[in-house]
């Protein structure tokens, strides 16, 4: 399987009044085949997005190099030729014309790319039907949900079809029935033989999509391979999993001075506290915890195996997404 995306060295930098420049991506290597759901993790401000716009020739790379489809991002002899074979979906409100309904913001981008008129119409209806919008396909955008925008946002970066599609951030603050519409489309669009740039805050959402990853830390690459891969990068890690009625977040302030625990979360689940934390060596005993958390209504203690999300937190240092 050939390699459609080549990172090697890639970096940029910002420049910054009176202070050194910022680097928000640095020095990453990573490549991506074809056909391939491939995710760029990392907490916010570690780089993906910055990256995103980079391999998309957006922006330019203050040095390193990166090739996309064979084209260099940085040859202006050749980007309008390659950014006919791309396209980006961005999570969020803008690249819409909230005048124009459905159908005729399809119509205007497949003007832009220079789609004749005689292949507009059936690729338009294809691609509402595609991502359930060919009912309201005269309804103005305007009055559209969020989750509504965000399949036009998918449609719209399909008009010119791309062989690779970057997808940043494309279900954050959406609601889950919408994200999971999402997220079969985009399974639907990788079976297809499309290849696939994901960023992601859900690492859920990354266990299921994704076929490898690069995860980001400050800008630079902290783990890299298949979901399996980057948990045997934390294979020594002991994960205790704490299940309980009422939120224990007065313990776990008392265990954050433990050197040798890390990566300590808690989520509501079922209306109850699902709380982990990881030993960086050794197997603890969780029942050693059992009396600081008893207290808060113990329905469940014990070890688990990491998960994506435990290593996530390991690899990046604990940082907040």
């Amino acid at each position: 399987m050939r390699n459609v995306i080549e990172v090697k060295d890639l970096t940029r930098e910002f420049a910054v009044r009176h202070r050194p420049n910022m680097v928000a991506v640095d020095g990453i290597s990573f490549d991506v085949r074809e056909g391939e759901i491939f995710g760029l993790l990392g907490p916010n401000g570690a780089g993906k997005t910055t990256t995103i716009k980079m391999l998309s020739t957006l922006l330019y790379p203050t040095s390193g190099i990166a090739n996309v489809l064979g084209y260099d991002v940085t040859d202006n002899r050749t980007i309008m030729e390659l950014r006919q074979k791309i396209n980006v979906v961005s999570g969020g409100e803008r690249g819409l014309y909230y005048r124009l309904t459905a159908k005729q913001n399809l119509e205007f981008f497949s003007d832009l790319y220079g789609i004749p008129k005689a292949e507009q119409k059936k690729r338009c209806e294809e691609l509402l039907e595609m991502v359930g919008l060919s009912h309201v396909s005269d309804i103005r955008v305007e009055d559209f949900s969020r989750g509504m925008k965000q399949r036009l946002h998918i449609a719209r970066a399909l008009v010119n079809d791309p062989e690779v599609l970057y997808l940043d951030e494309p279900t954050i603050g959406l609601d889950p029935e919408i994200s999971r519409s999402i997220r079969e489309t985009v399974k639907k669009l990788s079976d297809s033989g499309k290849t696939i740039i994901l960023t992601t805050h859900y690492m859920y959402e990354a266990e299921e999509l994704c076929d490898r990853m690069v995860i980001l830390s400050h800008g630079k690459v902290v783990g890299y391979g298949t979901v399996g891969e980057i948990k045997d990068m934390v294979s020594d890690t002991s994960v205790v999993h704490i299940l309980t009625d009422r939120d224990p977040a007065d313990v776990l302030k008392t265990l954050e001075s433990d050197p040798e625990i890390t990566g300590m979360m808690t989520c509501m689940v079922g209306g109850r506290y699902d709380t982990r934390f990881s030993y960086i060596s050794g197997t603890p005993d969780p029942h050693a915890h059992e009396e600081a958390f008893r207290p808060y209504g113990i329905r469940t203690i014990g070890l688990d195996e990491p998960t994506l999300e435990d290593a996530y937190i390991r690899l990046t240092g604990g940082e907040c997404q």
